[in-house]
């Protein structure tokens, strides 16, 4: 997965927490600033979701107009800006020596049958 997701495609990528960070990060995303909801709805972020298993954190979500479209208009704004920089000291990992997320990409799918 990369990137140069399309319109609707499901991207994961992967952060790594501090030890001790935990908390922390938790107890942040539980108040999630509402100009950053703003912002992730004008990048047409949807059906966003992050896990986490001990320092790692799985982050997964779709876009209305493609990753690339997405991450455009979060990298423009101070607001991004600035909860990244509020979170900075609670990362170990969040990106590869090139900038680029650390992806996930997928290995399995079921789609099974949806309750009726």
């Amino acid at each position: 997965m990369s990137g140069a997701a399309g319109p609707g495609e499901q991207v994961c990528h992967l952060y790594r927490l501090r030890p001790g960070a935990q908390a922390e990060y938790e107890r942040r995303h539980a108040r999630v600033w509402p100009e950053l909801s703003a912002l992730l709805d004008e990048a047409g972020v949807y059906d966003y979701h992050i896990y986490r298993h001990d320092l790692l954190l799985i982050c997964v979500l779709r876009t209305r107009r493609g990753f690339a479209e997405a991450r455009a208009v979060t990298a423009a704004s101070p607001v991004q800006a600035r909860w990244t920089a509020s979170l900075a000291e609670l990362f170990a990992e969040i990106a590869d020596a090139d900038g680029e997320p650390l992806w996930a990409y997928p290995v399995f799918h079921h789609p099974g049958q949806p309750p009726p």
